[in-house]
C-alpha cells in the first residue's frame, strides 16, 4: 500500500490507477460460495480475475446448499478466500478466480464476504469474517482442516481470525495454514492517509484491528497452523516493512511463519495468478 496523507488530493486518473484492474465496488451480503472436488459456485473480479471467475461459474456448480448423506462427501481441505480492496471495494462476488486450480486437486474454496465501508465498519468487518469462518466449520465438519487466504485488506482480516478467541463462537476450526499475501497488519498509518475518508477508523480502533498488536501466543493446536507471510516484490516500501514486521511477531510468539517475497509481481498480480496452476502459492501445500 502506497499510503498517502489524507490532504493529498489525487486526479481521476489517479484514483482508477490505484484500482487498476480490481478496485470495484461492494455488491454483495456476507455470506460465502462453497466449491469442491470440480464442483464450484462463485461469484467474479475484473479483467483476468473476472474472466477466471467467470469461467469457474460455468464449468463448476454449487455445493454449498447440496444435501448429503452420511459418509457421501468423505473430508476434503478448505480454502477461506478473504478479498482486499481497502476494505472499501470488491466482494465475495468477485473473488472466484482462484477456485479452478484448487478444485481441480480436490480442495474445497469458499469467498467469504463482510460489509466494506462505508456500510462497514472496521470492527464490523472483523467480527463477521470470524463468524463466517465459525459457521462454514460448523455446517462442514468433515475437513480435513481449513486454510486462510488473503490479499491485502483481506490478508489483515485473516491475520484477525488467528488471533480470534474462538471460545466466544463456540467452536474451535482447525486451521491448518494462513497465506497472507500483500497484507497491511498495523492499521495505524492508514488513519492519517486517504484511505481513511470512508473508513473512519480512530487511533483506538486501529490499535485493538491491527494484527502486530493482536498478538497471541502459539498454543499447541495454533503452533500446527503454518503462516506463509507473501509480499510482492513491487509492493510499496510501506507492505514490506509491514510483512517484516508481523512475521517477526509471530515468530517470536512461537508461530510457524515463514516469509516469502515473490519476484516479479506486483499488488494486483501477486493475487490474480492465484489462477494459474503453476503460480508457486498454487502450489504450496499445507
Amino acid at each position: 500500500m502506497q499510503f498517502r496523507r489524507a490532504d493529498q488530493k489525487q486526479t481521476g486518473s489517479q484514483v482508477r490507477a490505484e484500482r487498476h484492474r480490481v478496485w470495484e465496488p461492494e455488491r454483495g451480503e456476507g455470506a460465502a460460495c462453497l466449491l469442491h472436488h470440480g464442483a464450484a459456485s462463485v461469484c467474479g473480479l475484473s479483467s483476468v480475475s473476472l474472466t477466471g471467475t467467470r469461467r469457474a461459474q460455468a464449468t463448476m456448480q454449487t455445493l454449498l446448499h447440496r444435501s448429503w448423506e452420511n459418509g457421501e462427501r468423505g473430508t476434503f481441505p478448505l480454502v477461506l478466500y478473504i478479498h482486499g480492496g481497502y476494505w472499501q471495494f470488491l466482494s465475495k462476488e468477485v473473488s472466484g478466480f482462484i477456485a479452478p486450480p484448487l478444485v481441480t486437486q480436490g480442495i474445497a474454496m469458499a469467498a467469504v464476504g463482510y460489509d466494506v465501508a462505508p456500510k462497514g465498519h472496521m470492527d464490523v468487518m472483523v467480527a463477521q469474517v470470524r463468524r463466517s469462518v465459525a459457521f462454514i466449520v460448523q455446517q462442514y465438519s468433515k475437513t480435513s482442516g481449513v486454510y486462510l487466504c488473503g490479499h491485502s485488506a483481506g490478508a489483515h482480516l485473516a491475520a484477525m481470525v488467528l488471533s480470534t478467541d474462538w471460545e466466544e463462537y463456540g467452536v474451535t476450526p482447525d486451521i491448518k495454514g494462513a497465506f497472507l499475501v500483500s497484507g497491511v497488519y498495523d492499521l495505524e498509518p492508514i488513519t492519517h492517509t486517504s484511505v481513511n475518508n470512508l473508513l473512519h477508523v480512530s487511533r483506538e480502533v486501529a490499535r485493538r484491528n491491527s494484527p502486530v498488536l493482536c498478538m497471541t501466543a502459539a498454543t499447541p493446536a495454533r503452533k500446527a497452523c503454518e503462516v506463509l507471510i507473501a509480499v510482492a516484490q513491487h509492493d510499496s516500501p510501506e507492505f514490506h516493512r509491514q510483512s517484516r514486521e508481523y512475521f517477526q511477531a509471530l515468530r517470536s510468539a512461537g508461530w510457524s511463519v515463514s516469509l516469502l517475497d515473490i519476484a516479479d509481481t506486483d499488488h494486483f498480480d501477486v493475487i490474480e495468478k492465484l489462477s494459474q496452476r503453476g503460480y508457486i502459492l498454487t502450489q504450496v501445500r499445507g
